[in-house]
């Protein structure tokens, strides 16, 4: 196992440091270079020169790159002129909301699924499975906007029982203390979530539902219910473990919708603002915390995964 960890370690160093080249190249290419999108259009010749020095972007690259390794191992993932505030102070004070938004609606997301795959593995091919089956689809189908925008209208104008807009409030605090804002967003980021996941639950289920150690388990007398919550069920999550931590760019795309609908001050909130202004110092520091978070996400799971199964471990016995 130890051999496993260590392998894991090294290929996700090995795609972090890619994730670094790859936005220091894009920072290199944009259109009339970095000095051209933070000075504006109207800046002279003189100007950019005088930037590209202060910046040192006149150096060769391998020193610029180098400098850049630099400054993002302080912190440091530039500045926005357009907010006239460093990237990382703006990122910093807009991602804690977008990780308890990105963490609620995970929470819900598990609690619902897994019930629901567990059903449709029971009742396979009958109509438990075929109606979740066939909302799980419709979900997965529709645009997030469109159900966000349906949320709106049935639960804030038809039923008005909850806010149409999430709360505003500066800090997190502020936020958690109006939880009936949080609750469309929840849902809304949710519910697709829900569809993906309680289609692998109820795969990872229903190929262990034909393991011989289940035949064992009610040949030795156990409950239906206990065979599947005690042995099936338990076995039947690994893949969701992995799908979690491999599940987080789509969470954020969705996240980016969702904010931009309700209005949620987070960090798709922000990238979505960035793009309409060409902001793109927030463009690639959101885009490089996305990646890495992306890769060391994927490394839990991996973690994860290894802790719980027993055959990784008895591969590093061997190996």
């Amino acid at each position: 196992m130890v051999r496993y960890l260590i392998t894991r370690l090294g290929q996700a160093l090995i795609v972090i440091v890619l994730v670094t080249v790859i936005a220091f190249i894009i920072l290199h290419l944009l259109p009339g270079g970095a000095a051209r999108s933070a000075l504006g259009k109207e800046a002279t010749l003189e100007q950019l020169a005088a930037f590209n020095h202060e910046m040192g972007y006149d150096r060769p690259w391998v020193q610029q790159y180098l400098m850049y390794v630099q400054r993002l191992l302080h912190g440091d993932l530039g500045y926005s002129f357009q907010l006239n505030q460093s990237v990382t102070e703006a990122i910093a004070q807009r991602l804690p909301k977008t990780m308890v938004l990105s963490l609620l609606s995970t929470l819900l997301a598990v609690v619902v699924a897994i019930p629901l795959g567990v059903i449709q593995a029971v009742r396979r091919n009958r109509w438990p499975d075929y109606t979740i089956t066939s909302l799980s689809l419709l979900a997965y189908a529709t645009p997030i906007f469109f159900m966000g925008l349906m949320m709106i209208i049935l639960f804030s104008q038809v039923w008005p029982i909850l806010p149409p807009e999430a709360p505003q409030g500066f800090t997190l605090g502020e936020m958690l203390a109006e939880p009936a804002g949080l609750v469309l967003p929840t849902v809304t980021l949710a519910i697709v979530t829900i569809a993906v996941y309680s289609r692998y639950i109820r795969s990872s289920m229903v190929d262990n539902l034909n393991e011989n150690y289940v035949r064992t388990a009610r040949s030795k007398g156990l409950s239906e219910r206990r065979v599947v919550v005690l042995h099936t069920l338990r076995n039947g999550l690994f893949p969701v473990i992995t799908l979690l931590g491999m599940y987080l760019p789509a969470l954020f795309s969705g996240a980016l919708v969702v904010e931009s609908l309700f209005n949620f001050p987070g960090m798709g909130q922000l990238f979505w603002q960035a793009a309409l202004k060409r902001d793109f110092p927030i463009l690639l520091g959101v885009t490089l915390i996305i990646s890495v978070a992306t890769v060391l996400g994927a490394l839990l799971a991996d973690l994860l995964y290894a802790a719980v199964d027993p055959r990784v471990r008895l591969r590093g016995r061997t190996s």
